[in-house]
């Protein structure tokens, strides 16, 4: 579809989600800019490779004027400002669109992502988001890094369900109770959520966990292992998505409300493309088909 079909399927489902949450303000006037037209530009931008606020006000300003004509009234600082503060109805418009493309008796999926706050020799000296990082192990990149990581639940396809940003020393299995959901159902992990303790409270919750053994090398059952790795990696190719084509570690921020905020974004960016996808027949991580 050209841009201008898929800006006007985009805000269309958007102002839908957005109408459906109730008025966002209990009081001042309305903004010159919708809150709908706000989450289309900041959605669409972020499928179309535009994070940065600057480079996204530009953009849409200078290309799609006649789609978003109160744009050329609004200062770029007014923008910024109303999208930040949108941030809740973003979590609330992607957990409605989230709910609506998965089954919710299915089991989820849980994993985490790497978000280094900046490079491995001036981690000593960094100062951006006010102490709430942690040293961690990549086990792609097979290095020790400092900052965040990103913990998702998703469905089998892949939809993001629930997110949490936690210091980089975090553990999986205390962090996992953050993005469970009621109730509990089943959870597949990889090796890292492997805890005798963590499934023995699973199913005292009414609920069950799924992972290998910590170490593959003394794992008695591999094939077993290899079986749920690959009903694993769905969640692979989201957070490959996340990290590559939304770049989710550029996000140029220093402070952690301002890192929520973008990660919500990219978010909501990446379940709004799942859904559409849903809706023409494909499968939801097929992005291509929707993003030239």
């Amino acid at each position: 579809m050209s841009p201008q079909e898929f800006l006007l399927v985009v805000f269309c489902l958007i102002d839908d989600e957005v109408k459906a949450l109730g008025p966002l303000r209990s009081r001042g006037p309305e903004p010159t800019l919708s809150d709908a037209e706000v989450l289309t530009i900041e959605v669409v931008g972020e499928l179309w490779g535009l994070g940065d606020d600057a480079a996204l006000f530009r953009f849409f300003r200078r290309y799609h004027a006649a789609e978003f004509p109160a744009l050329a009234t609004v200062h770029r600082t007014t923008f910024a400002r109303q999208a930040a503060n949108t941030c809740w109805a973003k979590r609330r418009v992607q957990a409605r669109i989230a709910a609506r493309l998965c089954d919710p008796h299915a089991p989820w999926i849980v994993d985490s992502a790497p978000l280094p706050a900046c490079r491995f020799r001036r981690a000593r000296r960094c100062r951006r988001f006010a102490g709430s990082c942690g040293w961690g192990y990549d086990p792609v990149a097979q290095k020790a890094f400092y900052g965040h990581r990103l913990h998702l639940r998703t469905s089998p396809e892949g939809v993001i369900l629930g997110y949490q940003l936690a210091p980089a020393d975090a553990a999986e299995t205390e962090v996992i109770w953050e993005l469970a959901p009621a109730p509990i159902g089943t959870a597949l992990g990889d090796r890292n959520y492997w805890s005798p303790a963590t499934r023995e409270a699973f199913e005292a919750a009414g609920g069950r966990l799924v992972a290998p053994y910590k170490l593959a090398r003394y794992d008695a059952d591999r094939r077993r292992s290899a079986a749920l790795l690959r009903l694993r990696r769905q969640i692979e190719v989201t957070i490959g998505q996340l990290v590559e084509r939304l770049g989710c570690r550029r996000t140029r921020v220093r402070d952690l409300w301002h890192l929520e905020h973008r990660l919500v974004r990219k978010i909501l960016a990446h379940t709004v493309a799942a859904g559409l996808n849903v809706a023409a027949g494909h499968p939801p991580l097929q992005l291509d088909r929707l993003v030239a």
